[in-house]
């Protein structure tokens, strides 16, 4: 897998670099090039997220949830909950498949507390990265090409996000509540 992320990591460096000395692009061709760049980036995290424990490269208070009424009205304002369900139609429709992030019984929770870190991770870091990659986009004048794979990595990264952090909001409220049990 981290083979992977290295041939997905030259082949980002490789778009970038034939981006800067391109200039024709349809329409097509210009939401292909964002979709791609978008695939590529996050495609790193995701390799090297099924091969390494990548969630613990950044702290756990980064995965806590501090806020979350106002976690609650981002998710509702963004319509998070219509992009979950397009998920579950889509990539997420196989049960098994859902099962790997949680088996549905107590135990379960906290395999779905680090699947949902490991998300979160492989997504929060392509959303970085790529939001600089349109700064850079914009700076070689390829606005066309910037504004479509800032849409693209919205969609495709920032609402995974707050939908894992939305997950780890109501993880958080279960441990509360097993912990008073715990305590009682």
């Amino acid at each position: 897998m981290i083979v992977f992320a290295i041939f997905l990591l030259w082949q980002s460096y490789s778009l970038l670099i034939f981006i800067h000395n391109y200039d024709g692009y349809s329409l097509v061709g210009l939401i292909f090039v964002a979709w791609i760049i978008n695939l590529f980036i996050t495609g790193i995290f995701a390799f090297l997220g099924f091969a390494l424990p990548t969630q613990k490269l950044l702290p756990d208070s980064f995965y806590k949830v501090y806020r979350p009424r106002l976690l609650k009205k981002v998710y509702n304002g963004l319509g998070v909950e219509l992009f979950r369900k397009a998920l579950l139609a889509t990539l997420w429709k196989s049960k098994s498949q859902r099962k790997k992030f949680f088996n549905g019984q107590k135990n379960g929770i906290q395999n779905l507390e680090v699947q949902s870190m490991k998300s979160e991770f492989g997504h929060f870091i392509p959303l970085v990265i790529i939001f600089f990659v349109v700064i850079y986009l914009i700076g070689i004048g390829q606005f066309k090409l910037a504004f479509l794979t800032f849409l693209i990595n919205i969609i495709g990264n920032l609402y995974p996000v707050l939908l894992q952090r939305y997950h780890r909001m109501r993880i958080q409220k279960i441990r509360k509540r097993q912990e008073l049990k715990s305590a009682i």
